[in-house]
């Protein structure tokens, strides 16, 4: 769990997620904890850590059935967990649970991206980690990547993206940037968005229209991303021109 220092003066207090103190220390309120990789005996997925980019450090969790035969092609789902970009990763409770049984009831494979976040790393750093992360991935198509059960087990023609709030927000994202830069034998044939992470200056979808309520929001997001250009910022409005 981060540090923290209660004598220090609070600079951004966004409770109950995260506050910043003026000394610099980061104090995560939620989203620390973490669980190891293990074989679960209620859903009979294996899972393991690879690290994707050695460079900064960042690991994916990888999942898959464990009586998948060595010639056995399953679906292949690129997860990207939540947090409004500065909580959580994807190697706490939350997610490992959720993704052992998703994988269980689909009988599918699947890799768990774990990004840097915010505010150490402001936006647009995890989008970058993220691409990073389906580059890896997609190094196995040919069935030469690094990693075993992606080149035994994946299908590489029935690739999704999904993710929850921040996530979806980033599989949204990763979807697009596949259209853009393609990469041969890599299909992406749909994305699964939960409550996504989006925001406008004017409401998108179901959004509040309480003014307080958007007022934070748009500080929150301003917190996260220092460098956009407000609510209308097409990494957070998806009607917004790109």
């Amino acid at each position: 769990m981060d540090s923290t220092n209660a004598s220090s003066e609070v600079a951004h207090d966004f409770s109950p997620l995260i506050k910043v103190h003026k000394d610099g220390k980061v104090e995560r309120l939620r989203g620390t904890d973490i669980v190891p990789p293990s074989l679960d005996p209620k859903t009979n997925i294996d899972s393991k850590d690879v690290v994707y980019s050695p460079e900064n450090n960042l690991s994916a969790r990888l999942y898959l059935p464990k009586n998948t035969n060595q010639n056995q092609k399953l679906p292949l789902l690129v997860y990207f967990h939540g947090g409004g970009f500065c909580i959580e990763t994807a190697f706490s409770p939350t997610y490992h649970n959720y993704l052992n049984d998703l994988v269980s009831e689909a009988n599918i494979i699947a890799v768990s991206v774990d990004y840097r976040r915010a505010p150490e790393h402001p936006l647009p750093i995890a989008y970058e980690d993220s691409w990073d992360a389906v580059k890896w991935v997609a190094s196995h198509v040919d069935g030469n990547g690094p990693e075993d059960w992606l080149n035994r087990n994946a299908d590489f023609e029935r690739v999704f993206y999904s993710g929850d709030s921040a996530g979806a927000n980033i599989a949204h994202h990763m979807a697009i940037r596949n259209g853009r830069e393609i990469i041969d034998g890599f299909n992406v044939v749909g994305i699964v968005l939960i409550h996504p992470y989006f925001w406008g200056v004017e409401p998108v979808g179901s959004e509040p229209t309480d003014v307080k309520i958007r007022a934070g929001m748009e500080r929150f997001w301003r917190f996260t991303c220092p460098s956009t250009s407000g609510l209308d910022d097409p990494w957070v409005n998806p009607c917004a021109d790109g």
